[in-house]
């Protein structure tokens, strides 16, 4: 790659607008409302006779406020991710929202129209409408769970400050949250993306302590997060299935990923049922750290005393040059977030914990968020964030209505850019350590990404049920620890704290049932993986495809045309072989003493 140093920077927001109280920023929330206003006064223009030519104008005109909009909103998000302590983002993405839900409620028109046509007629639009066809047909599957024009708009301003609002708290509260650790003699005071360092390192003593404290802390506040995450549970519920009349909670968030229920069923099932390959993995864990039993603090501590790190400009270059060898385009669209100062990579109070990458539309290189502390996880990191970039940046030639993959899909690129990551360590390192800890790591990060995930989906889904229920935040505990029970089985001992894990992960919070596609995407790329060891270079141009349709087909459609039925539990039981094959290349290795 290039000479280029790469050092830790906070990102800029420039290429969006200059701050969050600027002339520029007000100039876009007054062209929103006016585009507003001029979509508006073409209402008239639709009825079932409206040709194709004034359909496509009126969609069009749709586009331009969209994007702008997208912009705003972009803004917002990215400037409070920097500092959720900070008074003016807050009233920034506060103000927002509530812009958001008003434009919202103007143009709502448009889609309740285009859901009240009839199919012939539709059919017809969809036929002439090129990119936009996907996004007009998946509108329509949720003709059976669209309320009145009144009854939409209630929910969209309530929303604001219902479970909008629920969400910004529990985001607030838990982003201010400060750990105190003692390290070395040395009492730290440290963020969370800071403490959960120390839960990777090899002193079992420090893992403990450092997972106590994070459980303490969140336990501390146990009554208020859980009830916030009560209610969030609650309005979901009252929206999706007592007004929208979906079947069952999940079902919301299947049609949305267009994700058939039964597919997500199946996934689920499998799932479930192969939680003895990682148990079995734990077990062989355990052996090679001396220990009779793994403790659920050891879960990812190192197998080999290995401390190497990476400085940012080492770590910054492994995951370019992986890139660079499996496709050099892949290199130069990752190169292009760091050269348009896109990224934000450092540790500082008060800035969103983890990591993600935030593409605003087609026309804007995304931005991406990193916590980097030089551990080889942090790289993986990277390298995960940057393939959601690049995925965004293949996408690029789609509108703003099919530019975003579906959310199953939208790990694809993420988890495949890690494994290439993987690949490339694996072949340019020397030391055995480091290269035990790579494989040790990539089953780690597998159990993470796949049954950890799959759990997690499985705890909503029966926490939503029981909440309907009138459970309390101590049954919804007690439920926690069982689904951690049957996890792990007898092959990792769980302490009481963890009871508390569910009220820590921010996804149950803000997007319900999000987290089945890190393990839909993970299974995903494993098939897809295999394939491209198997094909070499004639694999590359059909994964592009793949990433290259961003939201313009339907997941399954996707999958079906590079040879994938979703459908079959024996498709994602293949992922599920590959790991089992990798667990017991692991077993071959003599345990070192």
């Amino acid at each position: 790659m290039s000479q280029t140093i790469y050092s830790q920077t906070r990102w800029s927001l420039q290429d969006l607008f200059p701050g969050p109280q600027t002339d520029e920023l007000e100039t876009a929330f007054t062209r929103v409302s006016s585009l507003v206003e001029a979509l508006e006064a073409r209402r008239s223009e639709l009825s079932e006779q409206i040709s194709t030519e004034t359909f496509l104008s009126i969609v069009k005109d749709l586009e331009v406020i969209i994007v702008l909009q997208q912009k705003i909103y972009t803004f917002a998000g990215l400037h409070f991710s920097e500092d959720t302590q900070n008074q003016v983002a807050q009233n920034l993405i506060a103000r927002v929202d509530q812009f958001m839900a008003e434009i919202g409620n103007r143009i709502l028109f448009f889609e309740l129209w285009w859901k009240s046509m009839p199919d012939a007629k539709a059919d017809m639009l969809i036929a002439a409408s090129g990119d936009y066809a996907y996004w007009l047909e998946a509108v329509r599957h949720f003709i059976p769970h669209t309320l009145s024009e009144a009854e939409e708009k209630i929910v969209n301003i309530k929303n604001v400050t219902g479970v909008s609002a629920l969400q910004m708290v529990y985001s607030s509260i838990t982003n201010r949250y400060n750990f105190k650790l003692e390290v070395n003699g040395e009492m730290k005071e440290i963020t969370r993306g800071e403490l959960m360092m120390y839960v990777r390192q090899g002193d079992p003593d420090l893992r403990a302590r450092a997972y106590q404290e994070l459980y303490k802390v969140y336990g501390g506040d146990s009554t208020i997060l859980g009830q916030i995450y009560q209610a969030v549970v609650r309005d979901w519920r009252n929206e999706q299935v007592s007004l929208r009349k979906h079947g069952a909670p999940i079902s919301a968030r299947n049609l949305i990923n267009d994700i058939p229920d039964e597919v997500v069923d199946t996934l689920l099932d499998v799932c479930r049922k192969n939680a003895g390959v990682f148990q079995r993995y734990f077990k062989l864990k355990a052996k090679w750290l001396g220990l009779e039993r793994l403790r659920r603090y050891d879960l990812y501590a190192p197998v080999a005393q290995s401390d190497k790190a990476y400085d940012f400009n080492q770590g910054t270059e492994l995951v370019l040059d992986a890139f660079e060898k499996f496709d050099p385009r892949f290199a130069e669209m990752a190169k292009r977030v760091f050269d348009q100062n896109h990224l934000d990579s450092e540790v500082r109070k008060g800035k969103r914990g983890g990591a993600f990458c935030w593409p605003s539309g087609p026309d804007l290189t995304p931005w991406v968020m990193l916590n980097y502390q030089g551990k080889a996880d942090d790289v993986s990191t990277m390298a995960h964030e940057l393939g959601h970039a690049i995925h965004g940046m293949l996408a690029a030639d789609h509108s703003i209505f099919t530019f975003h993959s579906n959310l199953p899909l939208a790990e694809t690129a993420s988890t495949f850019g890690e494994m290439v990551l993987v690949d490339y360590l694996l072949q340019h390192e020397n030391d055995a350590a480091v290269r035990r800890d790579i494989l040790f790591s990539q089953v780690d990060d597998a159990y993470a990404t796949i049954m950890r995930q799959a759990f997690f989906a499985l705890f909503e889904r029966e926490a939503h049920e029981m909440i309907n229920n009138n459970a309390s935040v101590a049954d919804l505990s007690e439920a926690y620890l069982k689904n951690l029970q049957e996890q792990f089985g007898d092959a990792v001992e769980i302490s009481d704290e963890f009871r508390w894990e569910w009220i820590s992960i921010p996804h149950i919070y803000d997007v319900p049932f999000y987290v089945y596609a890190y393990t839909f995407g993970q299974l995903l790329v494993l098939s897809l993986y295999q394939q491209y060891k198997a094909e070499g270079e004639s694999f590359k141009p059909r994964y592009t495809k793949i990433l290259s349709t961003g939201g313009s087909k339907a997941p399954v459609r996707v999958l079906s045309e590079a040879g994938i039925n979703v459908y079959d539990p024996n498709f994602w039981q293949g992922g599920f072989d590959v790991l089992t094959n990798l667990v017991a290349q692991l077993e071959a290795i003599p345990v070192e003493k």
